[in-house]
């Protein structure tokens, strides 16, 4: 059984169905992306699975538990679903308090000051913080009980592009220690350079599940082409039924046909070709087409 277990989860608020009958696993050492556009279950599925509503019908545990009947939750699960550091305490208040609820002792706050670089704003009031300190509070806070599972929601929110950088490596350091990390994110550039695993979700229903290699590199791979003839050649490409997506200057980026094709029109047309590659899709295309297509057949 995956550590993480989501299996045919239906959550209804009166007449309107949250999530659909969803499935999937997370394995134990991997960071997974939870993507889905804005109402599309996320958020009530993570609530479902920490214990903060309760489900229609399905399952949702971790390690084979509901997260009601763990022993002892926070040393089993982390979470970060919101900030929700009392902004009258200090950083060091916020963690002290943790602690103590999860029985942990007191070094273990200066440990994670430490860990999330906030040791030099530890005496601060986080009325004060920034939302990039508070995303970094929020990870401390999930951490307090040396979880072996981490389930973030939105943990890049808030954070420059250090920060960002920083998040992924203390991220993939985590898992490196065998931690198993579910996240959410809208940032989908960072994720694809995080995780391990993607799933997407739609309207309340499991879309995909896979790992990110074989979804980014999947039918959707295009053909990067250099040519100083591009303006000539993606006229004769398009001509001849393939997708030219993009031109910038000398290059070209198509769709819809494989590098020989490309080099066949070429030399048909006496133009010149000076490097042909594949390029597979990236996170954001793969799931801006996956969502897509789901609103359109829902539609239809």
């Amino acid at each position: 059984m995956p550590l993480i277990d989501i299996h045919h989860l239906t959550k209804d608020y009166g007449d309107v169905r949250a999530v659909d009958d969803m499935t999937f696993g997370v394995e134990s050492g991997a960071i997974t992306a939870f993507l889905g556009p804005n109402g599309s279950g996320k958020t009530t599925t993570l609530r479902s699975l920490l214990g903060l509503v309760t489900q229609t019908s399905g399952t949702a545990t971790i390690d084979g538990s509901a997260y009601a009947a763990l022993a002892d939750p926070l040393h089993v699960v982390g979470a970060m679903l919101e900030a929700t550091a009392h902004p009258a305490r200090t950083a060091r208040g916020n963690l002290r308090l943790l602690a103590t609820e999860a029985g942990v002792p007191a070094s273990r706050v200066q440990e994670l000051l430490r860990l999330v670089e906030l040791e030099g704003a530890a005496d601060r009031k986080t009325g004060g913080f920034s939302l990039g300190m508070r995303q970094r509070l929020g990870l401390a806070g999930a951490l307090i009980g040396d979880p072996r599972v981490l389930v973030l929601d939105e943990p890049a929110n808030g954070l420059d592009p250090e920060g960002i950088r920083w998040l992924r490596d203390f991220l993939r350091g985590l898992a490196a220690e065998g931690r198993t990390i579910l996240l959410s994110s809208h940032v989908l550039s960072e994720v694809a350079q995080t995780v391990d695993d993607v799933v997407v979700i739609g309207d309340g229903r499991l879309i995909v599940h896979a790992p990110l290699g074989e979804l980014t590199a999947g039918g959707g791979r295009r053909v990067h082409v250099e040519s100083p003839d591009a303006v000539e050649l993606a006229g004769v490409l398009d001509a001849a039924g393939m997708d030219v997506v993009r031109r910038t200057g000398d290059e070209l980026v198509v769709a819809g046909a494989t590098r020989e094709a490309i080099a066949r029109l070429a030399l048909q047309s006496r133009l010149l070709v000076l490097g042909l590659s594949d390029e597979a899709d990236s996170l954001e295309d793969v799931f801006l087409d996956l969502t897509t297509t789901t609103v359109s057949e829902v539609l239809a």
